[in-house]
């Protein structure tokens, strides 16, 4: 059924690969033809009948397009979700491993390969954050102190 109603409801009128042709001022498009046994079929209209019927698909300013009521509507969803799979004797769902929990420098080794973490100079010893210095003209800076 989701994918019966989903087809309607989160896509445009017509999709850019439905177009054939747009010249002389008329516009080529693919459809189906539902009365025929849904055979694809051509149709040439002019660019303002095009538009007028393109633009009978597009909601007046505040409209949605999409309203949840019911058990999926925004207020409770998350407690009349768990109830409806407690119902239906469902297993709750396991939480998404977020990849935005692991720090920056964690995905970035993941993703390239080569550490953040690892002294670029040296290339064993490991980088720590020692001081976070605030954005700005007035911050303060303290001075490194000669240890040698």
């Amino acid at each position: 059924m989701l994918d019966y109603v989903g087809r309607y409801t989160h896509r445009v009128a017509i999709s850019n690969n439905r177009l054939l042709d747009i010249a002389e001022g008329k516009v080529s498009f693919r459809y189906k033809d539902y009365r025929h046994d849904a055979q694809q079929k051509t149709m040439t209209l002019e660019a303002e009948e095009f538009i007028r019927r393109f633009l009978l698909h597009v909601l007046p300013e505040g409209f949605q397009r999409i309203r949840y009521y019911g058990f999926l509507a925004n207020r409770y969803r998350e407690h009349k979700l768990a109830r409806c799979r407690k119902l239906l004797d469902m297993p709750a769902p396991e939480p998404p491993a977020s990849e935005l929990s692991k720090d920056y420098r964690d995905r970035y080794e993941q993703l390239t390969g080569s550490s953040l973490w690892e002294c670029p100079v040296c290339h064993q010893g490991r980088m720590l954050v020692i001081e976070i210095l605030a954005p700005g003209p007035h911050r303060q800076v303290t001075p490194i102190k000669d240890t040698s």
